[in-house]
């Protein structure tokens, strides 16, 4: 397979190296993250002098004995050298019973420079501070963006390669394979196998078919505002068995999904009152190739899709993303990062004169000085309308 160097995630590692910092790597199934231990594991033997390097990956088979934390412990205090600055590389750590206790006892003894990667409902972020005694630094990972894609397969026509992103997404495992048809098997068999599977796993689900209901439902109302009382409502009413759909396991399953790293929650946020509101949320899938290859491409709504590429882009620019909500009009997000505040809306086609109204209206409405976008396909180089910034999403997903 075509390794492209993942420059913004490896920037982080490199800039980590010799912290006492245990480095966590997190991400959804595939997406990348042994690669980055590859291209870290890489850059250490070119650019660091008298290293030794303690590499374990726990999808090969050789290291199935060490999935014990005692097993796992012995083993790096084995290949530990003295003298040289000693790096542990481990690749899906979770697949160890008790690993945060051995992470936690090489951590204690303040020798080596320790790497892992997780997926799914096993490391979560949110568990981090209390799965390991030392300071974490987090380092999340999401499918290929727009750019990364264009790298890969040496794209020179922007709107081609857009045309084909919107479709394929990001997940780079699926490139290796020639037709659509091919590619959608792969995604599908990932999404099921791997993260459908961790879920249920991890949580002991029975209702598998309520698990797979939810999971459709989800992916069929991308940029929707809904909530877990709402679906259960839904889902109640094509209940083949008539049985009523609880709420609260529904809030569960929601939790899970975004514990998969499968889809990720935005919250709304009241512009004016500055304050965060309840009850409904929108979910954004981790990349919509997925949704293809389970429920297919008929009837697409691409206004949908570029709202979900462009809220994992802004995720995986390190923005904090919420729903903005001013005088009952909705923004469809407020990017904060820092001392840094975007407000965009996005939208498919803006050439009709009322829709380019109402998507610029809510914006004209905020009487802060912070920058405010729409992003759409325009096919044009960008434009200034009143204040507001248009932006065609190509050019704005390859800067």
């Amino acid at each position: 397979m075509k390794i492209i160097k993942r420059d913004h995630y490896l920037s982080k590692l490199k800039n980590v190296i010799g912290t006492p910092d245990i480095k966590v790597i997190t991400g959804v199934r595939r997406c990348g993250k042994s690669k980055l231990l590859d291209l870290l594991k890489k850059y250490i033997k070119e650019n660091i002098n008298n290293y030794n390097i303690i590499h374990i990956n726990f999808n090969i088979k050789k290291y199935e004995h060490l999935k014990d934390c005692d097993n796992l412990y012995n083993y790096i205090n084995e290949h530990y050298e003295k003298n040289k600055t000693n790096f542990v590389l481990i690749d899906e750590v979770q697949m160890c019973n008790d690993f945060e206790k051995a992470i936690n006892w090489i951590h204690a003894e303040e020798k080596y420079d320790i790497y892992v990667t997780g997926s799914n409902a096993f490391l979560l972020s949110s568990d981090l501070a209390t799965l390991f005694t030392g300071r974490t630094f987090e380092i999340k990972m999401y499918p290929f963006s727009f750019k990364e894609f264009i790298k890969y397969y040496n794209y020179k026509d922007i709107d081609e390669a857009f045309n084909k992103y919107i479709l394929e997404g990001g997940m780079s495992g699926s490139y290796l394979y020639n037709s659509t048809e091919e590619k959608y098997e792969y995604l599908s068999n990932v999404y099921n196998t791997l993260i459908v599977r961790d879920i249920t796993q991890k949580y002991k689900i029975r209702n598998i078919n309520l698990l797979d209901e939810l999971n459709d439902f989800l992916m069929d109302n991308i940029s929707n505002l809904i909530s877990s009382r709402s679906i259960a409502r839904e889902l109640s009413k094509t209940n083949k068995n008539g049985k009523v759909v609880s709420d609260k396991t529904i809030s569960s399953y929601l939790k899970y999904f975004c514990s998969a790293f499968a889809f990720y929650k935005i919250r709304r946020y009241d512009i004016q009152g500055k304050r965060y509101l309840a009850s409904q949320d929108k979910y954004y899938l981790v990349d919509p190739a997925f949704k293809y290859a389970r429920i297919g491409t008929k009837n697409m709504n691409y206004g949908r899709i570029y709202e979900n590429i462009v809220a994992i882009e802004l995720l995986r620019r390190g923005y904090e993303l919420y729903v903005g909500v001013l005088y009952n009009k909705e923004i469809d997000f407020v990017a904060i990062k820092k001392d840094e505040k975007i407000y965009i809306q996005v939208s498919d086609d803006i050439s009709n004169d009322k829709t380019f109204a109402r998507e610029v209206a809510p914006l004209l409405q905020i009487k802060d000085a912070y920058p405010k976008m729409v992003i759409a396909r325009t096919k044009h180089d960008n434009y200034q309308y009143e204040g507001v910034q248009i932006v065609d999403i190509a050019n704005w997903l390859s800067e």
